[in-house]
């Protein structure tokens, strides 16, 4: 399964990625939402981790492209953001993410759990 985190705090980058190739994911970064966008489309991940507050366009930017995108809008996108106000994770969820943590709340293990818990849900019904 493929990854692709969008964060631009490098060492919440890479803690999340180690923590991910640890669980045998492949993992693809980006830090900033231009270049996020544009592995979406190369790549095609499994899933992607986005934060919310980027350098260039910002991370509910991101997510109204993909969701705007016939490949890759059924691309499932967990926001990951400091960003934790009741408006801030309804719009988050009214673009389509599929899930919305706020990085104060989670450790990477339970980041993890939930991409799994996520593409669980989401290969059933492809399969």
């Amino acid at each position: 399964m493929k990854v692709l985190v969008i964060e631009d705090d490098k060492f919440l980058r890479e803690l999340i990625n180690r923590k991910l190739q640890s669980k045998n994911f492949e993992t693809v970064l980006a830090i900033d939402g231009e270049t996020g966008l544009d592995l979406i489309t190369k790549e095609t991940p499994d899933i992607v981790l986005l934060d919310l507050i980027l350098p260039g366009i910002n991370g509910f930017e991101v997510l109204t492209k993909v969701k705007e995108n016939e490949k890759i809008k059924d691309i499932p996108v967990i926001i990951l953001s400091n960003l934790g106000q009741k408006d801030d994770i309804e719009k988050g969820m009214g673009i389509g993410a599929a899930d919305y943590l706020v990085k104060a709340h989670f450790t990477p293990s339970e980041i993890i759990e939930k991409i799994n818990q996520i593409l669980a849900k989401t290969s059933g019904s492809e399969a």
